[in-house]
């Protein structure tokens, strides 16, 4: 399985070069793991005459009549007749003309394979597969395998059917000790699993459909359970190993401020959570908590109770923010909900003067102020802690994992750490990304806050969306305006921040409208003034782009018109939209597009309308991107799945997590002699992937 690639038959070192730089393929093992997409079926033969508009991929035989090269230059294309016993069929060629031309006989007979389509009502068969008639050509004893390939292999001969010469290969010179089994007998016994010698062989030459999708289950089921087999292992060991500062009591500072000041009443689902963070932290060992929560359901208060917890046993906490927006705002609500308990509450960014900064940094040493709230400048060596309890990350999808383990390795023992995220993650996607993590969801929004109404309008429709605008404004109300680019792009046509801002003017003209401009070319001066401006009512309207996606808090804001809303994701959407509704008043988020909308578009933009849950926009955000589109969520390789896919395979993956799960808590460190080809597979694997951890 180790063997070098180039020692295998067929290949040599210029191929071997080509499968290294093209596919990554550099030894046995990695070209029996590049399995076909598809198998096609070559053992039945259809008549021409039963073909119909039905037909997808057709195996024929006939003679070739009537080959020539029609039309010019660009419309150029090689066109033959296929007659066999029972009608004629056209084959047509748009590219490597000369090529295919050369290679075919008039008059001789041929196997013939490919998708029908049809042509004025004809059937016909674009770039099919073609050779020459003989008694190896004539029908597949079994399905063909289909591989990936590219162009460039595909210019030196190795296209799909060239790997999958390569393969036949390979596939004799195996034997089952070279692929020895994973996973216990019993298990294969009991859930009817092939073996993995029985499955590889399967995958690429199966006698039947049943039997591809039975090896292809197997090795689905074997790469997601390990996976899982690894997160468990962390998560178990975490538990069990890793020391952690112990909040023994809820004390005062915590009681005064749930008694007399909540500003609201919790929900359920913050009260559970917070009864999770309380018991994590007091069993001695470190908490690791990844706390997911809709667009407004109040993630932000659990965090200030649990910070309330640390300082009531003495500790100290941090709260990292992606932006001086947002921190600057966590800074504010924090130190306008605790300024009556005597907590120390101070603000760390980029922007804090240096004697402001001097002063702060030997002011958290000395363990005077309770909670710092800031951005990445936290994680920076001059900043150090008497008594660090709790790290809080907000947005935590835009840290990367050196950012979170610079904050754990502030003191010997790490603090307790709580990852915030307001983009809800899909199951599939959290208990494969962020399977090490204890995960709380928050999937209720307190009280009086209203579902926004969501609606799609194109550009013909812009004056009266305008108009209702207007009407919400005139109720003493306030609007965002949504942009996607801040400069002119000449490559796609749409309206830019700066034009967008024109617009807005000439509809909302001063002095009876004041408006105000934020985005990501200005300094932290600027854009906070005109914030400032826009939470304080002196301006009605704000005209930004996404850098108000998180964080922000107008409760006086009702209305939300996203321009060109088919270029933005349906998770940045649906952050967005949370900008509004989150005061009393009923609310609206307008999409504007233009007319000709993908089909995708149309999807993303009805599911919009169509829900305010963050859940299932977040599954559907998967299924429409797929998963390596939004790894970004977390650095690390822990979706990088050569076979599985977390969105089709989801079902595989609940029951391989399950097992994992169970088998990790009946034997923790895979002692038992059933467990040891687990245990094997595993210390043969280390290293080859990154599993990447949270702090």
């Amino acid at each position: 399985m180790s063997n070098p690639i180039e020692y295998l038959k067929g290949v040599g070192p210029l191929r071997a070069e080509l499968l290294k730089k093209e596919l990554q393929l550099f030894t046995f093992g990695d070209l029996l793991e590049h399995v076909p997409f598809r198998h096609l079926d070559k053992s039945k033969r259809t008549l021409i005459s039963e073909i119909n508009h039905q037909s997808d991929t057709v195996l024929l035989h006939g003679r070739l009549h009537h080959i020539e090269v029609v039309g010019k230059q660009r419309t150029k294309r090689l066109q033959a007749q296929l007659r066999d016993e029972s009608g004629v069929l056209e084959l047509a060629w748009f590219q490597g003309i000369s090529w295919v031309e050369k290679r075919l006989q008039e008059g001789a007979k041929y196997v013939v394979f490919g998708k029908v389509g049809f042509f004025m009502g004809q059937p016909q068969i674009v770039h099919p597969e073609i050779d020459l008639l003989t008694a190896e050509t004539g029908l597949s004893p079994g399905l063909e395998p289909v591989y990936p390939s590219t162009e460039k292999l595909k210019a030196k001969g190795l296209n799909g059917r060239a790997i999958g010469k390569l393969t036949a290969a390979l596939l004799p010179q195996l034997q089952p000790k070279d692929l020895p089994e994973n996973l216990p007998a019993r298990w294969l016994r009991e859930h009817a699993l092939l073996s993995r010698y029985e499955a590889y062989k399967a995958v690429h030459f199966p006698t039947t459909l049943q039997q591809y999708q039975d090896a292809l289950y197997r090795l689905k089921f074997e790469e997601l359970f390990f996976a899982q087999v690894r997160l468990a292992m962390i998560r178990s060991r975490r538990h069990r190993f890793t020391k952690g500062l112990v909040f023994e009591q809820v004390g005062n500072y915590f009681r005064e401020f749930y008694e007399k000041h909540l500003p609201f009443s919790l929900t359920d689902a913050q009260k559970r959570v917070i009864k999770e963070i309380r018991n994590d932290t007091g069993r001695g060992i470190q908490m690791n908590r990844l706390l997911q929560g809709d667009v407004g359901s109040g993630k932000t208060m659990v965090a200030l109770l649990a910070m309330l917890i640390a300082a009531d046993n003495g500790y100290q906490s941090c709260m990292m923010a992606p932006t001086e927006i947002l921190a600057q705002q966590h800074y504010a609500s924090i130190t306008r909900l605790v300024h009556t308990l005597g907590i120390e509450v101070r603000l760390l960014t980029g922007s804090t003067k240096k004697s402001e900064r001097v002063k702060l940094l030997a002011e958290l040493l000395e363990g005077k102020i309770s909670i710092v709230v800031g951005t990445h400048a936290l994680i920076e060596d001059p900043v150090q802690f008497k008594s660090l309890g709790l790290a809080v990350i907000d947005e935590q999808h835009r840290f990367g994992v050196a950012q979170r383990a610079r904050l754990k390795a502030k003191q010997e023992v790490p603090p307790h750490i709580l990852v915030m995220t307001a983009t809800p993650i899909p199951r599939t996607m959290a208990m494969t990304a962020y399977g090490d993590l204890d995960c709380s969801i928050m999937d209720e929004l307190p009280p009086g806050r209203k579902p926004v109404t969501t609606v799609h309008r194109t550009d013909a429709a812009r004056a009266g969306v305008m108009d209702f605008v207007r009407k919400e404004i005139e109720k003493g109300r306030q609007a965002y305006f949504i942009y996607p680019l801040i400069e002119e792009s000449a490559k796609v046509d749409y309206e830019n921040l700066m034009k967008g801002y024109e617009e807005v003017k000439a509809f909302f003209p001063e002095p009876k409208f004041y408006i105000s401009m934020v985005h990501g070319k200005q300094s932290p001066e600027q854009k906070e003034t005109n914030m400032q401006r826009f939470k304080t009512g002196d301006t009605q309207i704000m005209v930004a782009t996404t850098v108000i996606e998180v964080g922000v808090d107008v409760p006086n804001a009702s209305v939300m018109v996203i321009e060109s809303a088919d270029r933005f994701g349906l998770s940045q959407l649906h952050q967005l939209r949370g900008r509004v509704g989150r005061g009393s008043e009923k609310s609206f988020c307008i999409l504007l597009t233009g007319n000709q909308l993908s089909k995708e578009s149309k999807e993303r933009l009805q599911t919009m309308c169509a829900t305010n849950d963050g859940f299932i926009i977040a599954e559907k955000d998967l299924a429409l991107r797929g998963p390596g589109d939004i790894e970004g969520t977390r650095q690390s390789g822990a979706l990088n799945f050569k076979m599985a896919d977390i969105v089709q395979d989801k079902a595989i993956l609940q029951q391989a997590a399950a097992m994992a799960s169970q088998l990790i808590d009946e034997d923790p460190e895979l002692e038992q002699p059933d467990h040891a080809v687990v245990k094997q597979f595993l210390q043969a694997k280390k290293g080859k992937n990154e599993w990447s951890r949270i702090a």
